[in-house]
């Protein structure tokens, strides 16, 4: 469970200066080129992945199966990068759960084992399996599903009877299409769909291949619109440009909200230490495909960026600028040093946990009861990206801006409350 934490400055606008305004102005600007390049890049291998997707639908093929995931795994990296423009830009938390809302009954969107269970108290549609069925009934009415389209994924299935975990669209739910549960629990293997659940004919396994390709096709095109419409925003006459750009204070805090609630509340909280509270393999992010070792690293990537004032594009191109790194060191050059420091720490914990997924030790290996090394590894980017946080505070205190609500997660303040 989230809760909110304040972070305050008695300084009021002490540093706010007139000697720093162009400074703040020009930080700002690179914040929301990064944020425009991060996106834009988001689109462009999210259209790659589209790509893919039609190739494994035109001829479906083990091999097919296997270059649609390796381009949704591509098409991850930029987007986990974008992950710290949420919290502060209200624009981007309010589109946001379109694209990477998670968990999710994917019972909602094709079949699943029979251990997965049925209807919830809390999820009437927790099973509704929409592939499988044409017509169904939603709220009291009858919903035309015959055609799988993205308006029916967006308007009528997605958080359907406002369930969170009713997530329909965005990068999970093709995830989920493309390699399908994983049953392995703690045990090696990701997710193990057969390319067949895509063929024609006699060779179809799952049933209702004709109707799970049209879903996966509407998804994906989905996906892709909403990148591009997110990508405009930050554009030179965007609305989320224009909203950190033209007030400094707004602007500032903006960044830092962003930087603070996905290294606490979110990171560090949401997504590592209550997995290893609950000791749970679906507790982690790309659940389908095992690549959440890849999500926590370019997270921590994002928030570093940020800081730094500085992205490399997929192409190789460097979008850069002037940085809240510099604005800091103007005020106070060792809290600087501390922030590049902690941040290097981060990034060398997340590292590791990458390293060793990548070797074969995965990250729901990791969460498993009892398993020393698993916990070490997590358990050190959890305090990484808690130290991470007590610097950005004081950082919010040098520059003089008011208060500051951040993410907070029960598993990092209230433990006891996460088995209530």
């Amino acid at each position: 469970m989230k809760s909110r934490l304040f972070w305050t400055s008695a300084l009021g606008a002490a540093f706010g200066t007139s000697a720093l305004a162009v400074e703040r102005a020009e930080v700002l600007n690179t914040y929301a080129d990064i944020a425009q390049a991060t996106y834009q890049d988001s689109a462009a291998t999210a259209r790659d992945l589209e790509a893919a997707v039609d190739i494994l639908l035109a001829a479906p093929s083990a091999e097919a199966l296997h270059a649609a995931r390796a381009a949704w795994l591509k098409a991850r990296v930029p987007y986990q990068q974008s992950e710290v423009f949420r919290f502060g830009n209200p624009i981007v938390d309010d589109w946001e759960g379109k694209v990477n809302a998670w968990p999710l009954d994917e019972g909602l969107i094709d079949y699943v084992d029979g251990s997965y269970g049925g209807p919830t108290d809390d999820n009437e549609l927790a099973v509704l399996n929409v592939i499988a069925n044409p017509v169904f009934e939603l709220s009291g009415k009858q919903i035309d599903a015959t055609e799988i389209t993205p308006e029916l994924l967006a308007e009528t299935l997605h958080e359907a009877d406002e369930v969170e975990a009713n997530v329909a669209t965005g990068y999970h739910a093709i995830e989920f299409l493309l390699w399908g549960q994983d049953l392995n629990g703690h045990g090696t293997g990701a997710g193990n769909r057969p390319w067949t659940d895509y063929a024609t004919g006699d060779d179809c396994t799952g049933g209702n291949c004709d109707r799970r390709g049209d879903y996966l096709k509407a998804t994906t095109t989905l996906l892709v619109s909403d990148l591009d419409w997110i990508s405009e925003q930050w554009a030179g006459d965007g609305a989320a440009r224009k909203a950190v750009t033209e007030d400094e204070s707004v602007g500032l805090t903006a960044i830092l909200t962003g930087m603070g609630s996905l290294s606490y509340g979110e990171q560090a909280g949401e997504r590592m230490r209550l997995g290893l509270m609950l000791n749970d393999a679906e507790e982690e992010h790309d659940c389908f495909s095992d690549n959440t070792h890849n999500s926590h690293y370019y997270d921590g990537l994002g928030i570093q960026n940020v800081y730094l004032g500085t992205y490399v594009r997929v192409n190789g191109e460097i979008v850069s600028g002037p940085s809240l790194s510099e604005l800091v060191a103007s005020v106070d050059s060792d809290l600087d040093v501390e922030m590049i420091t902690k941040l290097s720490e981060t990034m060398r914990n997340l590292g590791r946990i990458k390293t060793a997924a990548e070797a074969g030790f995965a990250y729901d290996q990791m969460l498993e009861r009892g398993n020393a090394g698993g916990e070490a590894l997590i358990m050190a980017g959890v305090t990484a990206l808690t130290d991470q946080t007590r610097t950005i505070q004081r950082i919010v205190v040098a520059l003089g801006l008011d208060e500051l609500e951040v993410e907070g997660s029960d598993s990092l303040d209230n433990p006891s409350a996460v088995f209530q």
